[in-house]
């Protein structure tokens, strides 16, 4: 099983950038999609960004196109999410997760087996 953990979130200022990172515990993402979510009080959880085991593919949601950029770098074993002029309606937990399964540009949580526990990120105005 692998075990998924996020870091990176913080309290910033609207317009500010913030980069997260994804990494799983004790063994490889190389095998898997990343996908990141984040989920707002009161909110559905949103997918917002994925890329494809090689890297070599990403899909992004309409709220953040443009101002968010997924990648990774398979030999630090590390899926970023750099955030880019943050709004506040960007405040919310969020999480990486790894498919062993195809993955779509609709980023849905069904596809994705392997969860971490979060990280909050709060823009404040």
């Amino acid at each position: 099983q692998v075990q998924v953990v996020e870091s990176g979130g913080g309290l910033v200022q609207a317009g500010d950038s913030l980069s997260l990172t994804c990494t799983a515990s004790g063994q490889s993402l190389d095998d898997y999609a990343v996908g990141w979510f984040r989920q707002a009080p009161g909110k559905e959880r949103e997918g917002i960004a994925c890329v494809t085991w090689s890297g070599k593919v990403t899909y992004y949601a309409d709220s953040v196109k443009g101002r968010f950029t997924i990648s990774r770098d398979k030999a630090k074993n590390i899926v970023y999410l750099d955030m880019n002029i943050l709004k506040t309606e960007d405040t919310a937990m969020y999480y990486c997760a790894a498919a062993d399964g195809a993955v779509t540009s609709a980023i849905l949580s069904d596809e994705y087996n392997y969860w971490g526990q979060g990280t909050q990120v709060t823009v404040s105005s």
